[in-house]
């Protein structure tokens, strides 16, 4: 595995990259609340949306043929964006499985391929927490990675809960006309994080080598309640307010990241 294959043919192995991103937030107000809402609908609108799967494109090593997009109203924006392989090879670094670069929907085809990301804004009808939730799908056919997108995408978002899984599919025949099932090692997607992702998450993983499928949950570490705050309400908090507001904050996070109801 260590040495390229000798294939016969070309590369038939799908490679998909899956992760949720959750941001959280508090806002006081039904007003505030709003305003998050229409915020998020401005900074992650179709525009910024293509821009930061431009980039995405450019990472992995491939082409762009087409760019269709809207933005909706009340809030919302798709865009979809065909792409076929780059016509010269891609370059070693864009090819191999390593940690990439760092810097509502989103569908982009490439030849036997696509990328896809969704967003969903949601707020608690009682607590008034808000969380917004990217979904992103990068899935490759042949030699490109789709891992060289993963620290990009977490850092272009403000990723408080990240869920990832990653799975290799199909199979490739070698010269001899041997499958191989994978094309690379791997035994963790978080040897694929840079070293200042890791450092702030706390992660967990669930893989099943056997069917080379791999999964890694991350909790961001640091909690530092000004940074959940939105609307100028919440600067008038009391002390005993910003406390509950904490623990509210909390255990939305926890259950984001157990994937279950919690007892308060």
């Amino acid at each position: 595995m260590k040495s390229k294959l000798k294939l016969h043919g070309f590369n038939n192995l799908t490679k998909t990259l899956s992760f949720n991103i959750y941001d959280i937030c508090y806002a006081e107000t039904p007003e505030d609340q709003q305003a998050y809402v229409q915020y998020i609908d401005e900074e992650y609108d179709a525009e910024r949306l293509t821009q930061i799967l431009t980039d995405v494109v450019d990472i992995i090593g491939a082409n762009i043929l087409n760019i269709a997009r809207q933005d909706y109203d009340p809030q919302g924006a798709s865009v979809t964006i065909l792409i076929s392989e780059q016509p010269v090879t891609p370059t070693d670094s864009q090819i191999e499985e390593s940690p990439g670069p760092l810097p509502e929907t989103i569908l982009a085809h490439l030849d036997k391929s696509h990328i896809t990301v969704h967003t969903y804004p949601e707020i608690h009808p009682v607590s008034g927490i808000a969380t917004f939730r990217v979904d992103i799908d990068v899935s490759t056919c042949g030699v490109i990675s789709p891992l060289k997108a993963l620290n990009y995408l977490i850092h272009q978002f403000d990723s408080d809960i990240v869920t990832v899984d990653y799975r290799v599919r199909g199979f490739t025949r070698d010269v001899e006309g041997r499958k191989h099932f994978i094309d690379h090692e791997i035994n963790s997607i978080q040897n694929y994080l840079s070293d200042d992702t890791r450092d702030a998450y706390q992660m967990t993983d669930v893989n099943v080598y056997q069917e080379n499928l791999f999964h890694t949950k991350m909790l961001l570490k640091d909690f530092e309640l000004d940074n959940y705050l939105f609307g100028d309400a919440t600067r008038n908090l009391t002390s005993g307010q910003r406390k509950e507001v904490e623990e509210r904050l909390r255990h939305e996070m926890l259950e984001i990241f157990y994937a279950r109801n919690m007892p308060h």
